[in-house]
């Protein structure tokens, strides 16, 4: 194991961890891609660089940084491989997210081992049947990225509400033992990330297990008794969302460093012309470059703006959380256009299976789907709040 303590874990170092990895991420992609799972070994190697500590309570031998260290990280993890960043980000957020439960069940998960990780499938598929103490609960759930890592996984499930009102959405924390992993995972793009599916027969949730989302976008956690530094105080719905988008941002960046020197070498079979002197090539290297910065630059704005009201003890505007939602929608829908835009000026030459080019863009599409990454709704309800509508997301 790496010792951390030999050197003052800064973003700095985390990040330098990051890129050193590059090469061996790069290597082991189309293991990845083939087992449908990011190696052990790459794991293990976050594990020793402290990555998935940089959100977790200090409480638990946590770094309790900054939300841009974290994004940072996951930003320089996709330039090499992003079904390894999205397993990262998804799983390492969990550690943000188990701060929130009432601090018995942090204890359940980090008592023996504080590097215990937790996968998620956030789905409402849960049958819920109230019991003495908690709930039973039952059902299967999709999408559940790096599962086969993991020891305990987050699930969503919906309690009926007495008097028939709306119902209440939590989050329910099962351990291995209670679960079992179906691996249908067979995808065109992200196939690394094994997000595999995850079945529960009428298992038993203590009560003290579950989430309210409600407490996640109020802030009003049991876990910040325990947990009082602000960035527990931050939403949830602004973590989260940023961990399933931002991975698409550094694979981005991979794909350009990618053209750069494939463009910079190719000439064409048919006309014997230089891609570097393509204009359309020219065009697109400059709108990629420009937009990545675009896009880091307002991820790190936002949370910049997030993170001065919680420690300020400002209360957090709404019109700002939606429109910071929405520009985290529609992140992987651009990287999706840009990185189209990058394949298809390679020509020919450039469409091979092996091609690192061609894995980022199925990577990028296949990030495009998650609910999360959808730009309209959430683009829609925006649009209404400043015409004067009621908000209508609580994932904010």
């Amino acid at each position: 194991m790496m010792k951390n303590t030999a050197v003052k874990v800064t973003e700095a170092v985390l990040v330098e961890r990051a890129r050193a990895m590059l090469p061996d991420l790069r290597s082991r992609a189309e293991q990845a891609s083939r087992d449908c799972k990011v190696p052990d070994e790459t794991v293990r190697a976050f594990h020793d660089a402290g990555f998935f500590r940089v959100l977790q309570p200090k409480r638990y031998g946590g770094y309790e940084m900054d939300p841009e260290v974290f994004y940072a990280i996951q930003l320089a993890l996709a330039e090499g491989c992003m079904s390894s960043a999205w397993i990262y980000g998804v799983i390492a957020v969990h550690n943000w997210q188990l701060a929130l439960f009432d601090p018995q069940a942090q204890e359940d998960v980090w008592g023996k081992d504080s590097s215990t990780l937790i996968s998620s499938s956030y789905q409402p598929k849960a049958e819920v049947t109230p019991a003495d103490g908690g709930y039973r609960i039952s059902g299967r759930w999709a999408f559940s990225s790096g599962v086969d890592h993991c020891d305990w996984v987050f699930l969503g499930g919906l309690i009926p509400a007495a008097g028939g009102g709306a119902p209440e959405y939590r989050t329910f924390l099962v351990p291995r033992s209670d679960f079992e992993v179906l691996h249908v995972w067979d995808t065109m793009g992200l196939r690394g990330t094994g997000s595999h599916d995850v079945v529960v027969k009428d298992a038993f949730v203590p009560a003290y297990r579950t989430h309210k989302a409600k407490d996640g976008f109020a802030v009003t956690s049991p876990g910040l008794k325990l947990n009082t530094s602000p960035l527990y105080k931050l939403p949830f719905g602004q973590i989260f969302v940023r961990a399933v988008s931002s991975s698409s941002i550094g694979a981005l960046q991979g794909a350009l460093d990618y053209f750069r020197d494939y463009a910079s070498k190719r000439v064409s079979s048919n006309d014997f012309s230089r891609t570097s002197a393509d204009p359309d090539a020219q065009a697109v290297a400059s709108d990629t470059a420009i937009a990545i910065d675009e896009m880091k630059l307002i991820l790190f704005r936002n949370f910049k703006v997030l993170g001065e009201k919680v420690k300020g003890g400002q209360p957090l505007d709404l019109e700002e959380r939606i429109r910071f939602r929405v520009q985290s929608a529609r992140v992987s829908e651009q990287c999706a256009q840009l990185v189209s835009r990058l394949l298809y000026s390679c020509g020919a030459q450039g469409i091979y299976r092996d091609s690192p080019l061609v894995r980022t863009f199925v990577d990028i599409h296949t990030g495009r789907t998650h609910v999360a990454n959808n730009p309209d709704k959430v683009g829609r309800n925006y649009g209404g709040f400043l015409l004067g509508g009621e908000n209508t997301d609580t994932f904010l």
